[in-house]
């Protein structure tokens, strides 16, 4: 449904040294960026900004908002909670089970330098994706196994044979 969302910072090279680690212990990485204004997150497309403010003023949290990444792990969480701690960033919930959001909820909260609110959460969904994309995978393989295998042999000719064309 979401295009991208951004967040607002103070510096865009010092959020951008924190959101390298948190963003990477998660598997995302830095897809583009316009320094000093701006640096942006995802797997292919730039789906998280991080950037000065468009008005130049003096960037604000949102009061309510936070930004929640899907996490392809637990592991992942703990990572992401840990990247952000060691990096500057507040502890805001440690990693676990959230009961209260679902019976197969597992997150972890943390805020940024600026004070952005973020979060790490595996849920069934995400470990849903995980395995179609597992079996897409496995099903492709396959799929190629039994190509190789019906594809016409091609015969051997011999050196001498060669030298005789």
């Amino acid at each position: 449904m979401l295009h991208h969302v951004s967040v607002g910072v103070r510096e865009v090279e010092r959020a951008a040294a924190f959101y390298d680690a948190v963003l990477g212990a998660l598997g995302y990485k830095r897809i583009m960026e316009f320094l000093p204004y701006a640096v942006a997150y995802g797997d292919e497309n730039p789906s998280f900004w991080v950037q000065l403010p468009h008005n130049q003023q003096m960037a604000s949290v949102g009061n309510g908002v936070h930004i929640g990444f899907i996490a392809r792990s637990k592991d992942a969480v703990r990572r992401f909670h840990s990247a952000a701690i060691a990096n500057g960033g507040t502890n805001d919930g440690e990693p676990g089970p959230r009961p209260d959001y679902g019976p197969d909820y597992y997150g972890a909260f943390v805020l940024d330098l600026d004070g952005n609110k973020l979060e790490a959460t595996l849920t069934a969904v995400s470990k849903a994706k995980k395995a179609k994309v597992k079996t897409k995978a496995k099903a492709g393989r396959k799929i190629a196994q039994k190509a190789k295998k019906a594809a016409p042999k091609r015969k051997k000719t011999s050196k001498k044979r060669k030298a005789k064309r």
